[in-house]
């Protein structure tokens, strides 16, 4: 059984993407974004000796305008300098970090979750996102363990006007040079987000033709039945229009869901196959390695072995993706939910960058991505998600090894079973993955029975 998150350090504020929840409850108050501003501001301090500047973005949340002000006024509180970017997606506030030197960078954003709840997630000078440890001390002095003196002067906060057009730049830079969009019909869905305004451009300057969903944010409308939570609305407008591909990202933009032009749903597993076998034709593939978490299907990593390259699997979050291709030289990894790492070109999961990827690929292999998405042919999997009332170690849940000690000896090597706790909300997922479609379900079903029962709320 593999690990759950429980059996991680436990912290009070930050979870396995930051920090998240329901807006105006705690950890999400304007009071602790104004002393993660503080805390976040003495550490950098402490850790560069020189002056220190943040820039801080967002996504289209009402409360954004909340969270960003305390933020703000807490580093500014403490000296420092704020460079505010205004809306968003998260990429963009980790290149434009380090395109502007700025010392560290930070999101306001709950990515896919309603607008009601918000969240925020820091990145070091160079993009990347912090390390658990680095999370841990700022979180210390957040609950106070460190005194935090304010210097006799404050420092200041201005806009940056050009956030957006230097994001458009860098992405449109990661296209070939040889190749545009001319002929191409996409319908991109922006989920009421992040990139409302940068995803229309983008297609539209390389020459296609771009249908929207999901542009008109009104700060309560995010991932509102549109977005990657719901590709179904886009795959229907993508057979309706007769275009050729479908992009579905969500709210901050870091991940992306693909509908191929049959309408069709092509996921980050199909990605991952797709781009390893281009970069590994290409040569530009850096090691014998993908990387991707526990969740991607096993015919992805079948489809890997017989390519002749290994998939490494860690926990899931696109951090602990990135800190193992970091780790092991790679340049291709990501999750089946549709963070997709490309480390040549950027830091973390981007959905406009991956976008351009395929887009590349179709365009110069003449092929359309239901021909490219063909290559893999998954692995029926069920995923059953539900609310607990606590994050018990699952080796101390009554039944529970047994049950799924069972069950993996059914399975065999034709399928296998994954238990985790989310990061961010009190949920947990069972996954059973394998051949057969009638026997997953069933042992899905019991595996989330005997967890429901002992700390389920009811709610199966």
């Amino acid at each position: 059984m593999k690990k759950s998150a429980s059996e991680f350090p436990e912290r009070k504020i930050f979870g396995t993407d930051g920090i998240r929840g329901v807006t105006n409850t705690y950890p999400m108050t304007p009071e602790v974004s104004l002393a993660l501003g503080k805390a976040l501001t003495k550490y950098l301090s402490g850790k560069t000796g020189g002056h220190v500047k943040i820039l801080v973005g967002k996504d289209t949340r009402l409360s954004g305008y909340v969270f960003e002000q305390a933020i703000a006024s807490g580093i500014t509180s403490m000296g420092a300098d704020v460079l505010l970017v205004g809306p968003l997606p998260t990429p963009a506030i980790a290149f434009i970090t380090s395109n502007m030197r700025a010392t560290a960078g930070v999101v306001i954003s709950a990515s896919h979750n309603p607008y009601t709840d918000n969240g925020i997630k820091i990145f070091d000078s160079t993009g990347f996102k912090l390390p658990d440890t680095t999370e841990a001390e700022i979180e210390n002095m957040v609950l106070g363990e460190k005194q935090l003196s304010p210097p006799p002067l404050t420092g200041k906060a201005k806009r940056i006007e050009d956030a957006v057009g230097r994001y458009i730049v860098f992405l449109k830079n990661t296209f070939p040079d040889d190749l545009t969009l001319d002929g191409v019909k996409i319908v991109v869905d922006c989920a009421n987000g992040a990139a409302y305004k940068v995803a229309p451009i983008i297609f539209e300057e390389l020459g296609a033709e771009v249908i929207t969903i999901g542009t008109e944010p009104n700060g309560t409308n995010i991932n509102v039945d549109c977005g990657s939570l719901r590709p179904e609305i886009l795959c229907e407008e993508v057979v309706r229009s007769g275009s050729d591909i479908g992009i579905a990202l969500d709210g901050d933009a870091d991940r992306v869901v693909f509908c191929d032009e049959n309408g069709n749903e092509v996921d980050g597993d199909h990605v991952l196959a797709i781009c390893s076998s281009e970069m590994l034709e290409t040569g530009t593939l850096a090691t014998d390695t993908v990387v991707a978490t526990h969740m991607s299907n096993m015919a992805l990593e079948n489809y890997l072995n017989a390519k002749g390259l290994r998939l490494e699997r860690t926990r899931v979050g696109d951090r602990y993706v990135v800190e193992a291709m970091r780790e092991l030289g790679a340049n291709l990894g990501g999750e089946k939910s549709g963070h997709l790492l490309f480390l040549d070109h950027s830091t973390t999961g981007d959905g406009l960058l991956a976008s351009l990827q395929i887009l590349g690929i179709m365009k110069r292999k003449g092929k359309r991505l239901s021909e490219l998405a063909g290559i893999i042919d998954l692995f029926p999997q069920v995923l059953n998600s539900f609310e607990i009332k606590e994050k018990k170690p699952f080796e101390q849940i009554p039944g529970l090894v047994e049950v799924v000690r069972e069950s993996e000896k059914i399975l065999g090597d034709k399928g296998r079973i994954n238990l985790r706790y989310s990061g961010t909300e009190l949920l947990v997922r069972v996954m059973v993955e394998g051949e057969d479609e009638t026997l997953i379900n069933g042992i899905a079903s019991r595996v989330s029975s005997v967890i429901s029962e002992n700390i389920g709320t009811g709610n199966l």
